[in-house]
């Protein structure tokens, strides 16, 4: 749901800087123009992505800009086909299509196509047969010969040769993603690789060949499992089908129903692909370090050469009105929440404008109407607000959590009163305008970022939009009124909603499925493709590494009372980030953290909680006062103009923030609901709480938590005192900007100290234990089942930093990994499965091996083995550890680490014991590694460890006898791991 916001939020803002940064009026012309090839190609004056869009003589579009912070490109290829276009009877086929776009082609994936082929094609006839008959036996003695006749294709293939190539460039995020109305496969290239980057991209979207098929739909039947274990996913769908009761966007979800991934068609998948994947459907979009006149005359070489077809996108009949209320419920074991969703018109709307608009005057995380009524005020548990636009319909979706005392009509009666407030005109005049501000201002942060602006372009692309469209619909917003905003809103909002209640109870609708059964394939992890054997013989440009000195990138001067401010400059744009450092934390002081949460529903003697967040909203000025395990950090951002009146507010709130039993009450109140939530979270009982417990057991930083006594017997008075009391410990500051003087100024100013800082409180120590012979396992409502290995490793050491990287590339992270390909590519046992050296971030701290699998129950046996196996023998494929070398090495020459992150990099580095960029002796040590020394890391290392086994799923389902030869079965209780019900208080 943040996402969906956050992306709305990027588009929307990307624009509406160009109109923001001053008042005079701009115009948006589009320009033709030719470049040295001969290319033409559109700008839009003011635009300040500085696009180039180019149309090759076959309808491609090719978006390209220019970011020159690092020497990355970020690509993205998209199709505008998504699940609306799935055929009926097929839904989920764009979605497993775009899985199997990775299989490669005639060229990339083979031995010997002829051969293959026609193996393919005897198992498509299979899968069309499978599809169309009724006996379930018959279905299943037509599976197995699949399975068989699919090991007999195995062997002729070659699994993850694209995964390897483009490893192998250093290329980082190798993913794609489908929804509505599109597909887009997703790189981020070292800027030197380009050539091969396009002379295996244009081959791979060449041809669709459909190889090593039923180990694959296996694994999107595992992701539709995951789809039936996220709660929050099934509210969402529930929403759009209320929305959308007779279009594809509510009918048809993106993964399909378990019907038709049961009974796929290739014949259909092969349609589908020959019908939308065709140039004038397809858009590259390049944005990076990039010469705009080589690289279109690249990509023209690369795809100029596709063939043009006619095409014409489905169309649908027009929704009928939401006239009353729909009221849907979703089952789940997650805590309770509500949708409450309105329909709009589609992308490039005139309520797409609107709309988003009013969303941020509702919720925008600091002084919306949702905001400050409802969150501020502690009304609820948690609420706020997103839009999405697709390019038929649109929404605008309410949603919050209740309070232990409250019902899911009760939140949905408070949110629409929020509506009803911008309905009356019951805001603020200058809210407005602080939006307006806030946007711009994210749009400076987001501008700077490749990836970012790459996506900006991809929705203008999906949505058939000129790019000029997206700034004149942006610049129109400025313009717009109060007297606009509350008209919209009478019109727009009625009993025209779908609520959707997420329920806590037993999801009747779950489907569960038999083990199929695949027999293992072949990887041939030996054997390479002619076309691989190219791409390997074909040298890149020379990129080589930067380091840091971080004794002169840091810069640092000192105040008049002996605190020292480091500082790094910023070079791009006026934005600040100012933080106040503590170097203690909750294992010195629990009380600071949540004294920390407790101030953010506090006011002073001059403003109320509520107008606080208005001032700090009208200054675009976002702060932080937070506690981890060993900092604390109180800061601001925004503007340098506003840097002063920003650090005065904070200031007078740290010094005169006012105590307030209610608050307090509510506040308390908060924390334990939050913790009766957290406890039907399966990925918070797994990843922290399980993941705790098998690194500390019963004393852990997780469980030393105050008790619900504890909490009702501290006073307000005594977490503000804690608050106030903090300023007088040692400190120091970090500035990133552009006007240190003027920061230095500011806090000379407003930040005081004492004469003598106090020293910090003395450090809670957690012992890691030692790891082997103990099975954790919690019982949850769930489909499949998660396991994590776990094993203590030797205390930290800085000089195993190079093989740990090299070996997480090889073994264990990635597509192209050994665990990927054994697990999920060969025996089709999870969707998820991933294993890794973990280095200590501390020094004196234990390194841990851990390795996981998500898998449906029946499977749970299987995968484990197989991993099991895996930890003990680490498969030896020399080419694929020179590919592993090669894209670790390029990983490391491309990266650049800029702006404030040289200062928080440098923190980690010192936390280990490392005073200097270590990036460069990881670089020389792994230029010179062989397969032997991996080798010799894993035995030492990794091979014949103990491990703790974590286990989360459905006791009904699990296999306890297969469990217990990992070690002793021991089930804990949520509220035990925890330590939420604690029978001892202990003292404060």
């Amino acid at each position: 749901m943040k996402l969906t916001k956050f992306y709305t939020l990027f588009v929307v803002a990307l624009v509406l800087f160009s109109a923001c940064k001053d008042n005079a009026k701009k115009e948006y012309a589009i320009n033709s123009e030719t470049d040295a090839n001969g290319f033409t190609y559109e700008t839009v004056n003011n635009d300040p992505t500085g696009l180039r869009l180019y149309t090759l003589d076959n309808g491609l579009k090719v978006y390209l800009g220019k970011n020159e912070e690092e020497p990355k490109i970020q690509t993205l290829i998209a199709v505008r086909a998504g699940s609306t276009y799935d055929p009926a009877d097929n839904t989920g086929l764009a979605h497993y299509l775009e899985h199997m776009v990775f299989k490669g082609t005639d060229d990339i994936g083979t031995t010997d196509y002829e051969a293959e082929k026609e193996i393919i094609k005897e198992i498509s006839d299979l899968y069309e047969a499978h599809k169309n008959e009724k006996d379930l036996e018959a279905k299943k003695a037509i599976y197995k010969k699949i399975d068989s006749v699919s090991l007999e294709a195995s062997k002729i293939a070659i699994a993850n040769e694209y995964d390897k190539m483009v490893n192998s460039l250093g290329a980082e995020g190798t993913n794609a993603f489908t929804s509505n109305e599109q597909t887009v496969y997703v790189n981020k290239i070292p800027s030197n690789e380009i050539d091969k980057w396009l002379m295996v991209e244009s081959e791979r979207f060449s041809q669709l060949v459909l190889r090593l098929f039923h180990t694959e739909i296996e694994a999107v039947y595992e992701e539709f499992n995951r789809g039936q274990d996220n709660d929050g996913r099934k509210q969402y769908y529930a929403t759009l089908q209320g929305l959308y009761p007779t279009h594809p966007y509510g009918t048809q979800s993106t993964i399909g129903i378990s019907e038709h991934l049961k009974n796929p068609s290739m014949e259909a998948i092969n349609a589908y692909f020959d019908k939308y994947y065709v140039p004038n459907n397809m858009a590259v979009i390049l944005v990076g370090d990039l010469d705009f006149d080589e690289t279109i005359k690249k990509v023209n070489d690369a795809f100029g050469g596709y063939e043009k077809k006619e095409l014409t996108h489905p169309t649908f009949p027009d929704l009928e009105p939401i006239t009353a209320p729909v009221k849907k419920e979703v089952y789940g074991p997650t805590a309770e929440s509500i949708y409450v969703a309105f329909r709009s018109k589609g992308k490039g709307s005139e309520q797409e404008v609107m709309l988003t608009l009013v969303d941020y005057m509702l919720a925008n995380s600091q002084a919306g109407l949702i905001d400050l009524n409802l969150n501020q005020k502690q009304m609820v548990q948690q609420a706020s607000s997103f839009t999405n636009f697709n390019n038929d319909y649109g929404f605008h979706l309410l949603y919050g959590r209740p309070k232990a005392d409250q019902t899911l009509d009760d939140v949905k009666d408070l949110l629409l009163e929020q509506v009803e407030k911008v309905k009356k005109g019951e805001f603020e005049d200058w809210l407005l305008d602080a939006v307006v501000n806030d946007l711009r201002l994210s749009q400076i942060r987001q501008y700077e970022n490749a990836s970012s602006t790459a996506y900006a372009y991809l929705g203008a692309f999906i949505g058939f939009q000129d790019w000029k469209d997206r700034i004149v619909m942006l610049d129109e917003m400025k313009k717009i009124t109060k007297e606009q905003v509350v008209k919209f809103a009478n019109e727009f909002y009625g009993n025209n909603y779908v609520e959707v209640h997420k329920i806590q109870g037993e999801d009747k609708s779950i489907v569960k499925v038999e083990n199929p059964g695949i027999t293992p394939i072949e990887l041939n992890r030996d054997k390479e493709s002619d076309f691989l054997k190219t791409f390997n013989s074909k040298a890149s440009p020379d990129l080589k590494p930067q380091f840091i000195d971080y004794k002169t990138a840091i810069k640092e001067k000192e105040m008049a009372n002996g605190v020292k401010v480091a500082y790094v400059n910023n070079p791009n744009n006026d934005i600040f980030n100012l933080n106040i450092i503590f170097d203690m934390g909750q294992d010195n002081d629990r009380m600071v953290s949540l004294a920390a949460g407790y101030l953010d529903y506090l006011g002073t003697d001059k403003y109320s909680p509520e107008e606080l967040k208005q001032e700090f909203y009208k200054l675009g000025i976002s702060t932080n006062f937070f506690s981890s395990s060993d900092k604390t950090y109180v800061g601001i951002s925004g503007l340098k103009e506003n840097l002063d009146a920003g650090l005065a507010l904070l200031e007078n709130l740290w010094d005169n923030a006012e105590a307030n039993q209610e608050t307090y009450d509510k506040y308390v109140e908060s924390i334990l609901k939050g913790r009766e939530d957290n406890k039907t979270q399966k990925g918070n009982i797994f990843w922290n709480g399980l993941m705790s417990y098998g690194q500390y057991g019963e004393n852990s930083r997780l469980r030393n938590i105050y008790s619900e006594a504890e909490l009702k017997k501290i006073t307000p008075e005594d977490l503000v005192n804690t608050i106030k009391q903090l300023r007088n410990y040692k400190q120091r500051a970090f500035y990133y900007g552009n006007d240190i003087d003027a920061a230095m100024a500011s806090l000379e100013k407003n930040h005081a100290v004492p004469e003598n800082f106090l020293d910090y409180p003395e450090k809670t120590e957690y012992v890691n234990l030692e790891t082997g012979g103990n099975v954790y396992f919690v019982d949850y409502d769930m489909v499949q089942s998660e396991i994590m290995l776990l094993s203590k490793g030797d205390t930290f050491d800085p000089k195993k930093m190079a093989a740990s990287r090299l070996f997480n590339t090889y073994f264990g992270s990635g597509l192209s990994s050994i665990v990927f390909q054994e697990i999920r590519e060969s025996k089709s046992l999870a969707y998820s499965a991933f294993s890794s050296y973990r280095n200590a971030s501390e020094a004196g701290k234990p390194d841990y091996t851990m390795a996981y699998v998500g898998t449906q129950a029946n499977k749970l046996e299987q995968a484990v083995n197989a991993m099991m196996d895996l930890m003990t023998n680490m498969p030896e494929a020399e080419d694929q550890f020179n590919q592993a070398k090669e894209a670790t090495l390029k990983k490391i020459a491309a990266q650049r680490i800029t702006k404030s992150n040289i200062f928080w990099t440098y923190e980690g580095l010192k936390k280990r014991g490392i005073s200097n960029d270590n990036r460069q002796e990881m670089y020389n040590t792994i230029k010179n590694m062989t397969l032997e020394d991996l080798k010799t890391f894993f035995n030492e290392n990794i091979s014949g460890k103990e491990y703790n086994v974590m286990v989360i799923g459905n006791k009904k389902d699990m296999d306890f006898e297969a469990l217990s030869t990992l070690g002793e079965i021991k089930e804990l209780d949520i509220d035990y791991l925890f330590n939420y019900n604690q029978e001892e208080e202990v003292k404060l």
